[in-house]
């Protein structure tokens, strides 16, 4: 297939066969994730043939502004030349050698880089290959941690309502989204589930900041009957991304944190989705200060690039694993990828761009331009919410504004949203009614405008009709 090599020209193909076939084979063999394939199948796919920048192509050469990150993960755009080069060079090496007795170059490096970046007090760096592998990791450690401290009873997990922390048995146990994770209840652990910090719906029905983080004061109070069983409480640090976007009040992470210390439990913190600069911080812990016992990383880790995650623990808890080998203590984990150099090499490079380049300083006007460019939308009939937190932005969509009643999940709002949006350009990923924005870090301040105009346009059109 040949193109223009002008990326602002609409390019076309010559093979128009060769992508008809394409499209009939996409319908005819992928299982799609979180898609209704009995629907799926009877639209036309729409196929990424190639991206550059904050643009994703199709087959048919229309260009897409990137407006979920391709589902969060892309940081610096696509084609990257620094993240190209670096895989390209590692593939030079070696692309892969089990990190189970050996070692490597690259995972050594990014290890020793990560520590580097991340909240004070960790200290060691288990590498898997996903967010949910890496928070399985994190369940396992947590759980084995009181095992070896002599404290078998501290078995239990608490997590908020409305949490994902992915899709393995474990992280789906500490998930609270009934959607996704009920008809696998039979298959989970028990763990304790406390209302979540949704202001907008605050399940005390509080207002802050008169509420003085009453929410927090349920996680305390479950915290002070079961602590002597609870080995850990997980958390997406200020902001629950698959719930809907849901931003917490200043405060209240520092405050779980004070609880986990003075309980004698350990904080979970996933940054799966939050890390790497996507709430204005390299990490979101880093806003309130807060160091977790354990910290999963993994989308943004490689720039968007390649699978590779990781969970990240303070030496305490790494110290608690060591031991003669009759002992046992040993972390019986690990991935067939566990370490990959390729993935490394990408996330080494990745690290790197955010210093060269000052990623973060230069988030700083963007994001208060994104403030700026969303407060049309903060008075619209059908907006109930407008969330932001760094270069995250949701807008909740409701029936009424004035009893914030929402619209029936079936009538799909936030798709509807989702599909107008298509239609002028931009790929967005709705969560029920609430419809995110999520550009790459690297977006300039007129396609982050063009963006949330796109945002804005196809909310107007879907519920003003």
């Amino acid at each position: 297939m040949k193109y223009n090599d002008n990326p602002m020209k609409r390019k076309t193909t010559n093979d128009p066969d060769g992508i008809r076939s394409i499209k009939e084979d996409a319908r005819r063999y992928i299982w799609h994730p979180f898609t209704q394939m009995a629907e799926w199948e009877k639209a036309m796919p729409l196929i990424i043939e190639r991206g550059k920048g904050v643009y994703l192509y199709d087959m048919d050469g229309k260009r897409y502004l990137d407006g979920a990150s391709s589902l969060w993960v892309n940081l610096h755009g696509h084609r990257k030349a620094a993240l190209d080069r670096a895989i390209k060079n590692q593939l030079n090496k070696i692309a892969h050698s089990t990190l189970l007795g050996l070692t490597n170059v690259p995972a050594i490096r990014l290890a020793k880089k990560l520590i580097s970046k991340a909240p004070k007090g960790l200290a060691k760096v288990f590498f898997s290959d996903n967010g949910s592998t890496a928070m399985e990791v994190a369940l396992k450690i947590a759980f084995q941690y009181w095992r070896h401290r002599g404290k078998p009873r501290k078995t239990k997990f608490i997590s908020l309502v409305n949490a994902y922390h992915g899709d393995t048995i474990g992280s789906v146990s500490i998930g609270g989204i009934e959607l996704f994770h009920g008809l696998y209840s039979p298959l989970l652990f028990p763990t304790v589930k406390v209302g979540a910090p949704y202001c907008y719906r605050c399940f005390l029905n509080k207002t802050y900041p008169e509420c003085r983080l009453a929410c927090a004061d349920a996680v305390e109070t479950i915290l002070s009957e079961h602590h002597p069983e609870t080995a850990a409480v997980v958390i997406e640090p200020m902001i629950q991304g698959a719930a809907g976007m849901l931003t917490w009040p200043p405060g209240y992470l520092k405050q779980i944190r004070d609880l986990c210390t003075r309980y004698h439990v350990l904080l979970i913190a996933d940054e799966v989705f939050t890390g790497f600069g996507r709430t204005g911080t390299m990490f979101a812990s880093e806003h309130e200060r807060v160091t977790p016992d354990l910290m999963a990383v993994a989308k943004g880790l490689t720039g968007g690039y390649m699978p590779l995650a990781a969970t990240l623990a303070t030496q305490e808890i790494y110290d608690a694993f060591r031991g003669e080998y009759r002992e046992f203590k040993t972390f019986f984990h690990g991935h067939s990828y566990t370490g990959n150099q390729l993935g490394c090499a990408a996330a080494l490079a990745n690290l790197e761009i955010f210093e060269k380049e000052r990623v973060l300083e230069k988030l700083r006007p963007k994001i208060e331009a994104l403030a700026r460019f969303l407060k049309p939308l903060q008075g619209h009939p059908h907006v109930g919410e407008v969330r932001q937190i760094g270069l995250i932005a949701a807008v909740e969509l409701v029936k009424d504004r004035t009893t914030k009643e929402p619209y029936p999940l079936e009538e799909r709002w936030g798709w509807r949203a989702a599909q107008e949006a298509l239609k002028r350009g931009m790929i967005l990923r709705p969560l029920g009614n609430v419809v995110p924005l999520l550009p790459p870090l690297s977006v300039t301040l007129p396609q982050l405008k063009k963006m949330v105009s796109i945002l804005e346009e196809s909310i107007r059109a879907v519920t003003e009709t």
